[in-house]
């Protein structure tokens, strides 16, 4: 099976049935029709048919070595750094769609699994088995073009349970039995945004140490979302109502995050990429140089989401009573980040190198910059958008206030000299879902740990620089010591 379109998406999100919870209450009926879910099942659906469209199919997709039938580009192991820039026209056309603001849009577990799989080799000496049900898994995902979620992150506490308590009180993440059929798993997981709107799920939290020969605590596996034992909590939903007027944002980009719960879930043999060792977990996470390839994709969608606030930026601007000065440097702050971002991901493409694993990778150092910098610049962008819709954000009628007997007055006081008021209106709801909303402020938060703890995100690029003992000897020289 080649590319997905989008009713072939929603028809297998629909004829899954996972086990969800939403406000205390399991959710029955297809998903595609629940409030929560139904406008981003259609902007994704929206992607997958983009790759087919005929604008796009030669610039989204790559002809499959297995099947020879057209396949996703974001499920390329990049052999050139053409290969790279190809890729990144790719994600680029897909971050255009939903303007930055899928975190998890279907090709960034893509390009996680392909990175995983480039290096599953490193597992050989640990167990050759997994190596091949990972190249199995990546190969299965590719020709079916899955849409896969993925969780690593347990809830804070569960961890430290690994050692400081008994296996069999232990709340950590753990296998109760592994052997021939496959292993048996339970434990909590953080921070599965798009379970729900996914047809498999990655599990592979990062390894806890222990004292054991075979560490029950440490593995990777993959399943259906809907299998047996697995259960997803959703958080509420910042969809406040169906009109894209009111809420142009959330009503197509609000992507759901859960809590993964599994309760002795049976993962069959073929599905199960490691186990018990740390080392191995270990040298996969390195090996893959999955971090940066992944970046190299966010950095896309950086961009797309900059020239977005950009663009909205621009319009309010316009509408602004304020001197225009203070409205260029508002404005100019913007430009300047967008054309950091765009330099960041240049230099990741120009200074991309092979791995051992023959597979090419962006350039390290660019993709911790941008993965440092844009978060702690984008709650400047959503202050920028507050500055420019300043009081027009706190009273903002809605589409059916236009409907109503006070719609005439409406558009009489409310347009700004030759703009008419419902087009007013419909830039300060934007607005208000860019700056001020609980869509808004998932968003500030979301990019904020997107790679995780900005203190480690903070490490990463410390402990990544290269060439620090250059500039510190340089520095010695010159004051003779």
């Amino acid at each position: 099976m080649p590319i997905k379109n989008g009713e072939q998406f929603l028809r297998s999100i629909n004829r899954l049935k996972p086990s969800v919870i939403y406000k205390g209450e399991y959710v029955t009926g297809n998903l595609s029709e629940h409030f929560a879910f139904s406008g981003l099942l259609s902007m994704q659906a929206s992607l997958y048919d983009m790759q087919g469209e005929e604008n796009y199919m030669d610039k989204m997709t790559y002809l499959s070595p297995h099947s020879s039938e057209p396949v996703g580009l974001s499920f390329i192991f990049p052999k050139t750094k053409n290969d790279l820039r190809r890729r990144r026209t790719m994600t680029s056309l897909w971050a255009s769609r939903h303007h930055g603001f899928l975190g998890r849009a279907p090709d960034y577990m893509n390009i996680a699994l392909a990175a995983y799989a480039s290096a599953a080799d490193v597992l050989q000496p640990f167990n050759p088995e997994f190596a091949d049900n990972l190249k199995n898994y990546y190969v299965y995902c590719r020709e079916h073009d899955i849409s896969l979620s993925h969780a690593f992150v347990q809830p804070a506490g569960t961890r430290l349970s690994a050692v400081t308590d008994s296996f069999e009180d232990s709340i950590a993440a753990k296998v109760h039995e592994f052997n021939s059929d496959g292993m048996i798993v339970s434990g909590a997981f953080l921070l599965a945004t798009r379970a729900v709107t996914s047809e498999e799920i990655l599990i592979y939290p990062p390894p806890v140490l222990t004292l054991e020969e075979e560490n029950p605590f440490t593995f990777a596996f993959a399943i259906p979302i809907d299998s047996p034992g697995l259960t997803l909590v959703c958080r509420e939903s910042y969809v406040q109502g169906d009109s894209a007027y009111d809420f142009p944002l959330s009503s197509q980009f609000e992507e759901m995050d859960t809590l993964v719960l599994c309760d002795h879930v049976k993962v069959p043999r073929d599905r199960i990429f490691l186990y018990g060792s740390a080392q191995a977990a270990n040298e996969l996470a390195y090996e893959s140089q999955f971090h940066a390839q992944v970046s190299h994709q966010t950095i896309s969608r950086y961009i797309a989401k900059t020239e977005f606030f950009l663009g909205t930026a621009e319009n309010l601007a316009r509408l602004a009573d304020a001197d225009s000065d203070i409205l260029n440097q508002h404005i100019s702050d913007i430009i300047v980040i967008l054309e950091i971002l765009k330099s960041l991901l240049l230099k990741a493409e120009v200074k991309a190198k092979k791995n051992r694993w023959g597979v090419i990778v962006p350039d390290k150092g660019a993709t911790l910059v941008a993965n440092t910098y844009f978060p702690k610049i984008y709650p400047r962008m959503v202050e920028i958008i507050q500055h420019l819709a300043s009081s027009r954000l706190v009273m903002i009628p809605s589409e059916k206030d236009f409907e109503s007997e006070v719609s005439l007055d409406l558009k009489k006081y409310l347009q700004i000299s030759d703009t008419e008021a419902h087009k007013v209106i419909a830039l300060n709801r934007l607005a208000w879902e860019l700056s001020a909303s609980s869509f808004a402020g998932r968003q500030v938060q979301y990019e904020r740990f997107f790679f995780g703890n900005p203190q480690h995100v903070t490490n990463r690029l410390y402990q990544g620089f290269i060439g620090r003992e250059k500039l510190i000897k340089n520095v010695t020289r010159f004051l003779n010591l």
